[in-house]
Parts: structure tokens; sequence; C-alpha cells
């Protein structure tokens, strides 16, 4: 219970900023600039693992530690290196890349924390 009232209040906050920023309502800057950041991971992996639950049927489902460093990486390489150079929109922060692998970690072992962790597979 608590993982799916912390879930949707991260969606809530982020969709909360995403409105803001469209609407160029003042937010602080380290809102603007990096909270959706930090809060894009978990949202990501929660969605995956929520649709391998419902196929899988398996409630007790975790995403591996790889996978979450796996997806942090791909994330990191897509927005904060290859982007940049294709489209001016984008912009290349390590700060960034460093939040996407905060929020992917904590998100691992928020979701794991009541079990043994399986940190290789």
């Amino acid at each position: 219970m608590f993982r799916k009232v912390l879930y949707f209040t991260m969606v809530f906050i982020a969709l909360t900023i995403y409105l803001m920023q469209r609407l160029n309502l003042p937010l602080p800057s380290i809102v603007n600039n990096y909270a959706n950041d930090l809060l894009y991971l978990p949202l990501v992996l929660g969605a995956i693992e929520f649709i391998i639950r419902c196929v899988k049927r398996d409630s007790s489902f975790r995403l591996p530690l790889c996978f979450v460093i796996f997806l942090a990486i791909s994330y990191s390489v897509f927005f904060e290196y290859y982007l940049p150079k294709v489209n001016s929109r984008y912009t290349a922060d390590w700060i960034d890349v460093v939040l996407y692998f905060v929020g992917g970690i904590v998100y691992f072992f928020i979701g794991n924390k009541k079990k043994n962790i399986s940190i290789i597979l």
C-alpha cells in the first residue's frame, strides 16, 4: 500500500511540475531543472514493473538491479549525450545523470526492503 501511495504521489508531483512549466508559472530553479529528472526513472520503473506483474500474474515480481542500472545508463546516454548533440532544446547536464541513478537506486531499495534483495539477477 505504501508503494502505491508513494508512486501516485510522485505521479502527481511530476504532472504538477510539468503543467506549471507548460503554463510558464514560476517554479524554484531546483524544482524546475531537477525534480522531474529525479522522479523520472522511479515512475518508468514502476510502470514497467506493474505491466510485467500483470502479464506474468506474479505480484512478487521485482526488477533486478542490473536492469535498473541499465535503464539509468540508457536514459543518461540518450537524454544527456545524444539529444543535446542533435536538438538544441536539450542540454547536457551531469547532475541529471546523477539524479537518474539516484532515482533508480532509491526505487530499487524501496521496492526490495521487505525481502531478500537480489542484486545481480
